[in-house]
């Protein structure tokens, strides 16, 4: 079992701690080349070759790879069993001098691992530039309106410990983008709206969830990458509780 770190931004970290969001998909890196066989996986044999120019199956490697055997890649995300730590917007609480604290304010500058964090997927937006931390929530100790005013630190620059969010991959596969099903576009968090269902992207919605979900990937990764309809990773997974993780 491995654990790879995957990056979502708050409203797809809303979606999975609601139980919503229960697959991801993401661009392959490097698309297999124009004209190569169909795309098959996820498992695959590398080639090895000998020091005589033999060329046999070499070990088994998790991936993508297409039929006539010119084109493969290795799946960036693990397979069945691999576990994720997810990487979101996320700060951690100091005083007026620098120093990060804990609740009771008894942490000395650089304790940065025992300080209090908060989540801004989380949190709700109030007036002045302020954020509200919930009263009360499992990754924190109960607080009574409290605010924040500082600044988040993005999530690729999360590290492991601060992370909240522990996913199992439950399954993975390789597809076009655009053969996701409507049940597939509600697993990846796609809301009923009114008339319609809505893409989490700036109040767009669609009357299909599944349109509904390509206004969210055009709104993550720019005008016109709907229609490009690339190769995906389609990874499949399960939010697993504290209680599951060895200590």
């Amino acid at each position: 079992m491995a654990e790879r770190p995957i990056l979502f931004n708050d409203g797809m970290v809303r979606a999975i701690l609601d139980g919503r969001k229960t697959q991801t998909r993401r661009a392959l890196k490097h698309q297999p080349p124009k004209g190569c066989g169909a795309i098959e996986g996820p498992e695959m044999f590398a080639p090895t070759v000998y020091v005589r120019g033999e060329e046999q199956p070499g070990p088994e490697v998790f991936g993508a790879f297409s039929e006539d055997g010119e084109w493969s890649v290795k799946c960036p995300y693990g397979q069945p069993g691999d576990r994720l730590w997810v990487r979101e917007a996320f700060a951690l609480l100091g005083n007026e001098d620098g120093a990060c604290v804990d609740w009771d304010d008894n942490l000395q500058k650089g304790d940065e691992r025992a300080a209090a964090r908060i989540y801004r997927a989380s949190c709700e937006r109030a007036e002045y530039g302020l954020w509200r931390i919930p009263d009360k929530a499992p990754w924190k100790p109960y607080t009574n309106d409290l605010h924040y005013d500082g600044a988040w630190r993005p999530s690729i620059h999360m590290p492991r410990w601060a992370s909240r969010i522990l996913l199992e991959v439950t399954a993975v596969r390789v597809e076009r983008l655009q053969e996701i099903s409507e049940a597939d576009a509600k697993a990846e968090g796609i809301q009923p709206a009114p008339g319609g269902w809505w893409s989490g992207a700036d109040g767009q919605s669609s009357p299909t969830p599944a349109g509904a979900y390509a206004l969210l990937w055009e709104s993550i990764n720019g005008a016109g990458s709907w229609a490009t309809n690339p190769w995906v990773w389609v990874v499949e997974f399960r939010v697993i509780e504290p209680s599951e993780v060895a200590s």
